[in-house]
């Protein structure tokens, strides 16, 4: 797995944006949100059970990314059209504000080794890039437990402010400085 300082791979997704098929797809790469900060979130499949409860909860937050400069992603190696199905059938899932992006060649999942050996699917990963595209968080999630959306956001935050941070810091906490 691709870790902390390393480059983010490049990549040249397909990706689904809305639920009107003569709309939905673009093609999305790294060039794209050059400069900008990226999360993506990486999960097993479409139509699962604990996948669904994760996008939602980062669409919930979408704004709040976007506040900070950073573009969400969901990932998996669906197609594209099978991600549109999927939105199109899930309430949840329906008025998702970021792309989900469609990795089935399997290019993006493998270069960063997030692939799970047996079925070929993503593993549940997380990826915080900086807009230098340098990766600056990295974590895996065992596929029946799902990851925490505000754990996320609360990481951009630390991030972004390029000091270091106490456990359980929190936007607007005091930084710990160095004696």
């Amino acid at each position: 797995m691709l870790s902390l300082g390393q480059t983010f791979p490049d990549y040249s997704l397909k990706g689904v944006v809305s639920n009107d098929v003569a709309t939905a797809f673009e093609t999305f790469d790294g060039a794209r949100d050059a400069g900008k900060w990226r999360v993506f979130v990486f999960y097993p499949k479409d139509f699962t059970f604990v996948c669904p409860t994760e996008l939602a909860a980062f669409g919930k937050l979408e704004r709040e990314f976007a506040d900070r400069d950073a573009q969400l992603y969901g990932v998996s190696t669906d197609s594209e059209f099978v991600h549109l199905a999927w939105r199109k059938d899930h309430d949840d899932l329906r008025d998702l504000p970021y792309p989900l992006l469609a990795d089935t060649a399997r290019r993006l999942s493998g270069a960063l080794g997030v692939l799970e050996p047996e079925e070929e699917v993503c593993h549940r990963a997380t990826y915080v890039v900086d807009p230098e595209g340098v990766i600056r968080y990295a974590a895996m999630h065992d596929p029946s437990v799902g990851r925490s959306a505000d754990e996320v956001l609360r990481v951009v935050d630390a991030l972004q402010t390029g000091e270091l941070c106490p456990c359980n810091w929190q936007k607007g906490d005091e930084t710990l400085q160095v004696a």
